[in-house]
């Protein structure tokens, strides 16, 4: 026999898609085929509005791009790229718990339109048994905070990318974190520098890899030295030096990691949905 409290979540999770997919229902303001797939690199302030953005790289056309975003949101984003451990589930991560304890799963985020300053998006979810995701109206500050826990992918709206949104980007505090590749690089302080026994060498610390870049090699605690022959002494100069890799052309990455320099190449595409649940988190 079936538990109540798992009858009762079952309920529930069938009411939220109808209410995302009826109650809420409004067409996509682009055609899906248009769609392209961006990574979420990291999330700041715009020095000129005080607003919070995150800044999605595009690798067709290595440049990165802002949105803005709630606070709250930006907050959520930047706890799981950092993986604070919290005693606690937050918002984001009981909305996790609940499609995965429900055999479901959150395949794609979308931000498909901006009206009137107003950016629109949508969940994919795929439940299990059907053979066509559901799709969830949502406002893409938390869909982006989602996809930063589940490793759904994300994808825009051309003319999201191509809206040309002035912006001055500030870190949101000390602790810099920035994505790119599947590898997210903090500052390596010195701090960190003694407790891994890193080279005295200028550049970004790894704290987690994912996809091809953590099959290659790139793990937890390697120092990146160099990306196309650029020092990153900062984790938007790594950002920067990913996104200036010429099209057509894979990253040349130099790091350092027990003891040893190694050199790698990646393409600067999208990790895919598979490829980061394949991969070696760390």
């Amino acid at each position: 026999m079936t538990p109540r409290p798992r009858l009762f979540l079952s309920a529930l999770f069938t009411l939220l898609l109808a209410v995302g997919s009826e109650v809420l229902a409004r067409d996509m303001a682009t055609d899906p085929e248009r769609l392209l797939p961006v990574e979420l690199a990291t999330v700041g302030i715009d020095a000129g509005s005080g607003a919070a953005i995150a800044l999605l790289r595009q690798p067709a056309s290595g440049e990165v791009v802002p949105i803005v975003i709630g606070t709250d949101q930006a907050r959520a984003i930047l706890l799981a790229m950092h993986e604070v451990p919290l005693s606690r589930p937050q918002t984001h991560d009981l909305m996790i718990d609940l499609i995965e304890q429900l055999d479901a799963r959150l395949e794609r985020v979308i931000v498909d339109g901006l009206e009137n300053g107003t950016y629109l998006g949508w969940l994919e979810i795929r439940v299990a048994g059907e053979e066509e995701p559901r799709r969830i109206d949502t406002r893409p500050s938390d869909a982006l905070a989602l996809a930063v826990r589940s490793g759904a992918s994300i994808h825009v709206a051309p003319e999201i990318l191509e809206a040309d949104v002035p912006f001055d980007y500030t870190p949101p505090g000390d602790d810099e974190v920035v994505t790119a590749l599947g590898i997210t690089v903090v500052e390596a302080r010195d701090d960190l520098r003694e407790a891994l026994q890193l080279p005295d060498e200028p550049g970004v610390l790894v704290s987690r890899a994912v996809g091809r870049a953590a099959t290659a090699g790139i793990t937890q605690g390697a120092l990146i030295l160099e990306v196309n022959d650029r020092t990153p002494e900062t984790p938007m100069d790594f950002l920067e030096a990913v996104s200036a890799t010429p099209e057509g052309e894979e990253a040349t990455i130099r790091y350092w990691l027990d003891g040893e320099t190694r050199t790698i190449t990646l393409p600067t595409d999208v990790p895919t949905i598979e490829e980061s649940d394949d991969a070696l988190s760390v």
